[in-house]
Parts: structure tokens; C-alpha cells; sequence
């Protein structure tokens, strides 16, 4: 059956043949469901997608601080044995009256080790975080197994003293000590001691305080 769309009557539909009507029909409803599926369903469901992701996103977390809650308590051990620990090796710096008696333990170790100092200066203190590193150059003659002996001798003190920067090197006079030739150690001995309440507070002062001029 040919038909001429020409002769479609718009205004009368209903009395179009039925191959007419079943393609009119169809084609209404696909443009209806395509604006309903443009103007409102594409919209939900990208909120849709936005909230299963925000959904898997919060499992995670909650999974995550679950399991931080369910080992709350060996956290809270862990921290208390860290902090123990810390305020183990805090002892273990001396307080600003004990460097100068810290300075004379590590002279005295070299001489119990016997050694000749032909330098002990005390550099200028270096302030760091919570501690302060005090450098002490030094430069001594002695034999090699009296070097080893001052080092354990200062490993061992009850405060902490690190040896760098080491040099040996032969001494000028080549002299001997009980048969070993003598040489000179140029190091730099590290002692530190922790700031005190008052000099944490002034220097958290003068941080706000270059953090405020940098900003200007």
C-alpha cells in the first residue's frame, strides 16, 4: 500500500491507515521517552553515581576508624611506652648547668686514655627543635689503640657525646709511645642538652613571630 504523506491529514489522526498510526505511535513515544530520559533520568542518575561513590567512600572510612578504635587500647599502650621512651633518652642530655661538667667528662676521658690535647675549644651552641648541639673541636696525639680507648671511654658516659669528622694523620715529630708510633686525631665532639619549658616558649615566640612578618 503506497501512501503519500502529503495526504495525512494532521488534524483527523484518527482515521489514518494503521501502518500510519503504529509508526506515529512509535515515534511519539521514543521522542517521550528520550526527554524524559535528557530532562530527568540522566540527571538522577548521575546523582545516583555521586552517592554510591560517596557510599564507598564512607565505608573506608568507617573501616578505617573501626579498625583504629578496635586497637585503641594497643595504641594507647604503644604511645605510653614511646613516650617513656623519649623521656628516657631526654635524660640522657644534659640541662644547661650540667654542659660545662659534661665538657670536663669528655676531657678527662682523654686523659684517662692518654692522650695529649693540643686543642679542646667549645664552638658556638646550635639550637635545634627541642634540643641544642653544643661542638667541641678537638685535636689530639696519641696512638691508635689510645684513639679506640677515648672513643669507648666516651660511648660509655651516662650522657650522650657523638665523635665526628674524624682525621688522623702522623705527628710532625714522629714520636714513639711504647713502640707505636705516635699520631694526631682532629674531630669534633657533639654533646647536646634539651631546652628547657621557658626556652621552648621563646622560641615558639619567635616563630609566630617570623611567620607573621612573613605574611606582611
Amino acid at each position: 500500500m503506497n501512501i503519500d504523506l502529503n495526504d495525512l491529514d494532521f488534524s483527523n489522526a484518527g482515521n489514518w491507515p494503521l501502518p500510519i498510526k503504529l509508526v506515529a505511535i512509535i515515534v511519539v513515544c521514543a521522542a517521550v521517552g528520550f526527554a524524559g530520559y535528557w530532562f530527568d533520568t540522566k540527571d538522577q542518575i548521575q546523582v545516583l553515581d555521586n552517592a554510591k561513590a560517596k557510599e564507598t567512600e564512607l565505608k573506608k572510612e568507617f573501616e578505617t576508624k573501626q579498625a583504629v578504635a578496635a586497637n585503641l587500647e594497643a595504641y594507647k599502650q604503644q604511645m605510653t611506652e614511646m613516650e617513656r621512651s623519649f623521656g628516657a633518652l631526654l635524660l640522657q642530655l644534659p640541662s644547661k648547668t650540667e654542659v660545662a661538667e659534661l665538657l670536663v667528662d669528655v676531657s678527662r676521658e682523654g686523659l684517662k686514655a692518654g692522650l695529649e690535647f693540643e686543642l679542646f675549644k667549645p664552638g658556638a651552641e646550635i639550637v635545634r627543635e627541642f634540643y641544642a648541639e653544643y661542638p667541641i673541636s678537638i685535636r689530639v696525639v696519641g696512638t691508635y689503640h689510645q684513639f679506640g680507648n677515648f672513643a669507648s671511654g666516651i660511648a660509655a658516659l651516662p650522657r650522650i657525646v657523638t665523635l665526628h669528622n674524624l682525621k688522623i694523620g702522623q705527628q710532625s715529630k714522629n714520636k714513639k709511645a711504647g713502640g707505636e708510633t705516635l699520631l694526631v686525631m682532629e674531630a669534633t665532639a657533639n654533646t647536646y642538652r634539651y631546652l628547657d619549658q621557658e626556652e621552648l616558649d621563646a622560641k615558639k615566640g619567635k616563630s609566630k613571630a617570623a611567620a607573621r612578618k612573613g605574611k606582611k
